[in-house]
């Protein structure tokens, strides 16, 4: 049985073929990989001198890189792995966890964690690099972008609480006219320089990084021009991989167009050094330097637009996986996967500012950016491989493919190190703060679970139904509902037994009983109902995929409407005035929370885990609002939980000589 909410689709009806899909692919999918070109070039010469080894060789870095790693690891293999048609890291977890290989979980946490601090470096060094081409224009020459940019990043995200469905469309036509524009100025700046294209011949990369003094550092700025792959399967939902694979051939053809212009111009300039020059606007006509602006600053704004809506997607995930702090989740469409996380936007916001403040420059920025990503390619090449062993891949093939992707990557981080004390170091430690709040909460939730007692139903099913029907007491509710961690039907936690008929005897005409199933489906909503006891007990299970929202109060309310309609229960209240009238029962919900108990004794390890599982529970929702439940019909109850109580502790009664009784 199905009970879908009623929400609109944004990935299914754009997974055909179509011009109008290819489009909205252009806005969604390419905005991070498609403003590269605002920096890459630059990142690669840097303060050296101009030569045609340097230029021709990290043109040749940039074509490979794009064809192996964004052509032929994501466009080609890595999108395969959906998850009903679902893309990212957590949705590859979700495929591989089957496997029972517990250390799957540590590529998956430091994948997710590398990709959240990528969210909030790209708008930085995005929105930056495309203001900075106001200096080129003589009557700018000198100003501080550094107030401009984040204007705009903080305009960025003031709007995400009102949902970005309407902007959202005009993406795809901003982005059609980016590309559109980086092919046309690579034309003009080639045909004035055919030789450029000598830079397909791989062997010019090789001389770069194997015969040129410090070439092989080149490759951690090339790693730029391919930062943006991870989108293409993060977003793979929205899309369709088919629309990805054709609009990647259209997108690839103008980037490499773009790169190879502003070569051509760097030829022209052998000898010197770019002094500050963005080749990205050096290609420029003058009079086309302010429209070529704008156009770049709204790119890098449909580029940072698409990171903040993959963070709050991926956080999503993560809080469905229990890997993270359940916070609020608001709709601000009815647009399927359109959600706003306040509490993530405005720590997005904060981390952007920091980053703009601290850097101040893009050319700062590019010595931060990278580091994150590089790990998350990596991350995801190790669960890529379990998934093609699941799916029976050729060994040969398997084992061939990996090893010349981690080999890439590899290369890609050792040169990424170089930039560690320039400012790498802000990405490592900004993901391993993420690392450290996934792994403490996933494992402090763990170590909670393991201690939770069960006991089997069929005990007090006598018993609630003699408490159902016993006058002598107070009725606490005409429906009384629990949310349970059971995930067996014919169990239940011995507290909610406790709570039920001995913290306070909460007599109830109904008695419900809800589980939610986290599923490694994204978009899974079905429910199944076992009549415990007609007409006075039952155990509702929601089987949910990961990407959906555990609204159980509309999701309680579709499934009781449903047993109204095939006469399973009657909603009537019990009350004798009241059901002469034909008013409905009340309902009300207990949730019970589980908090560590001082009497405990745990290792040093689990108690830092915990201890840090605590902290984070400032930040969280309550399990209330969590679970989407309705607050002025909710009953909390808190019960405490001893695991490991404390060891050596021995009490001794003192006792007045007077009391003492005389020897006889």
């Amino acid at each position: 049985m199905n009970i879908t909410p009623n929400l609109k689709t944004s990935g299914a009806n754009h997974h055909k073929i179509t011009a109008g899909a290819l489009l909205i692919t252009l806005g969604i999918i390419y905005g991070d990989i498609g403003t590269s070109p605002l920096y890459v070039l630059k990142a690669i010469i840097g303060n050296s001198v101009i030569t045609p080894e340097l230029v021709l060789g990290g043109l040749s870095c940039v074509f490979w890189t794009l064809t192996m790693q964004t052509t032929l690891k994501y466009v080609m293999l890595t999108l395969n792995a959906d998850n009903k048609g679902e893309g990212g890291i957590f949705s590859l977890y979700a495929l591989v966890k089957k496997l029972k290989v517990k250390w799957l979980i540590f590529p998956a946490i430091i994948g997710g964690s590398s990709l959240l601090a990528d969210g909030i470096i790209t708008p930085a060094i995005s929105v930056s690099s495309a203001v900075e081409g106001l200096r080129a224009i003589p009557s700018f020459a000198g100003l501080n972008i550094v107030p401009i940019v984040i204007l705009i990043i903080a305009g960025l995200f003031m709007i995400q609480q009102f949902g970005t469905d309407k902007v959202g469309k005009s993406f795809g036509p901003v982005m059609f006219i980016w590309f559109s524009m980086l092919a046309i100025l690579g034309i003009l700046q080639i045909q004035h320089n055919v030789t450029v294209f000598k830079a397909l011949n791989p062997w010019y990369a090789y001389n770069l990084l194997v015969n040129t003094k410090h070439g092989f550092w080149v490759l951690g700025s090339v790693f730029l021009c391919t930062t943006g792959a991870e989108a293409l399967y993060s977003d793979l939902g929205h899309c369709g991989k088919e629309n990805i694979r054709l609009s990647w051939t259209f997108v690839k053809t103008t980037l490499v167009l773009n790169y190879f212009g502003q070569g051509a111009w760097l030829l022209q300039s052998s000898g010197s050094k770019l002094n500050d020059i963005n080749p990205f606007y050096g290609i420029m006509p003058e009079w086309f330097l302010l429209p070529g602006i704008i156009i770049s600053t709204v790119a890098a704004v449909v580029a940072s637009q698409a990171l903040i809506s993959g963070s709050f997607t991926l956080i999503n995930e993560a809080m469905r996986l229990n890997f993270w702090p359940k916070l609020k989740v608001v709709y601000p469409t009815e647009l399927r996967g359109q959600l706003y996380i306040p509490f993530m936007n405005w720590s997005l916001l904060a981390g952007c500012i920091g980053i703009v403040l601290l850097f101040r420059e893009s050319a700062n920025m590019e010595a931060a950016y990278g580091f994150a990503i590089v790990l998350a390619m990596l991350m995801t090449s190790t669960l890529l491989a379990y998934y093609m062993v699941i799916n029976r891949y050729n060994k040969l093939f398997v084992g061939s493919i990996i090893t010349v992707f981690l080999a890439i990557e590899t290369s890609f981080f050792i040169a990424q190190m170089n930039k560690f004390v320039h400012g790498g170091w802000v990405t490592i430690l900004i993901s391993l703060i993420l690392i450290i709040i996934m792994w403490s909460w996933y494992n402090a939730r763990n170590i909670k679970n393991r201690y939770v007692e069960y006991v089997k139903f069929r005990h007090y099913k006598k018993l609630l139904k003699d408490l159902s029907e016993d006058e002598s007491v107070a009725k606490y509710s005409t429906h009384l509902i629990f949310m349970t961690s059971a995930n067996h039907p014919e169990e239940i936690e011995s507290k909610i037994i406790y709570s039920i008929t001995q913290k306070q005897p909460k007599r109830a005409d109904i008695y419900w009983f809800l589980h939610v199933d986290v599923v490694d489906e994204p978009y899974t909503t079905d429910y199944k109902i076992n009549v415990i006891e007609e007409g006075k007990i039952f155990r509702i299970d929601f089987v949910l995929g990961f990407r959906v929202a555990p609204r159980i109060n509309l999701l309680f309310r579709k499934v009781v409407e449903d047993m109204v309609r095939h006469k399973e229960v009657d909603l009537t209240s019990r009350y004798e005035s009241l059901k002469r009238n034909g008013v409905l029962g009340d309902f009300r919900f207990v949730v019970i929370q589980r908090h560590i108990s001082p009497d405990n004794d745990f290792p040093l390890y689990e108690r830092i885990m915990l201890d840090i599982y605590n902290l984070l529970k400032h930040i969280s929702q309550p399990e209330e609002k969590a679970f989407g439940l309705d607050t002025s019909s909710v009953t909390i109850e808190k019960f405490p939980l001893i695991i490991s109580p404390a060891q050596g502790i021995n009490l001794h009664r003192l006792v007045e000589e007077e009391d003492v009784a005389p020897h006889s």
